[in-house]
């Protein structure tokens, strides 16, 4: 079985695999529309983290994951509780392209995506908002300022060449509204 991560699960999947590969999918754009109140948030201050957004010709990078054997049963209880329970997510089947070109056929993989119909789901925002939700938000999986950062950075340095207008956007948001905080493990440590 394969899981495709877009956010988080690209940095700290939590679950034992097999194998990883780099690679995106068709169809889907990333976007910061959805609360979290308990892994990058709370019930006071909701976090905001990624879903997919169905949009034709858009592509979203991130990692997929395969799992084997006993990996199976374990990871996916765990995704249901992190993902599903705790998040709001449901599931769905994708086509997954890895990064490197003799792979051969797309790879099917298994995907959480948080739709309008969950409550947490916050919807659309300027990046500015967002930005600023982010600044002040903090849950048991850490600040939600070092979600974004992590997001950012390994886009950066798996996908180079892919765009991601509305994540580079954020960071930008957030790094005219805190320049001090950019990218310095010290002060993601100290929040």
């Amino acid at each position: 079985v394969w899981i495709f991560g877009y956010g988080s699960l690209v940095w700290r999947p939590g679950f034992e695999f097999t194998s990883r590969k780099v690679g995106f999918i068709r169809g889907y754009s990333r976007r910061f529309w959805q609360g979290d109140t308990f892994h990058r948030g709370s019930a006071k201050a909701p976090g905001r983290v990624v879903t997919l957004l169905e949009e034709r010709g858009a592509c979203t990078w991130g990692v997929a994951y395969e799992v084997c054997g006993e990996q199976i049963a374990a990871s996916l209880q765990y995704l249901n509780v992190r993902e599903a329970v705790l998040g709001g997510y449901d599931t769905k089947l994708v086509k997954f392209h890895p990064q490197d070109k003799d792979a051969g056929e797309p790879i099917l993989a298994l995907v959480y995506i948080a739709t309008p119909q969950n409550p947490s789901y916050l919807g659309p925002a300027s990046e500015e908002d967002i930005a600023a939700q982010i600044i002040v938000s903090s849950g048991c999986a850490g600040h939600n300022i070092e979600y974004l950062l992590r997001l950012a950075d390994f886009m950066r340095y798996f996908c180079p060449q892919a765009e991601d207008e509305h994540l580079f956007s954020i960071e930008e948001a957030l790094i005219s509204i805190l320049p001090s905080l950019y990218h310095t493990e010290e002060s993601l440590e100290e929040i």
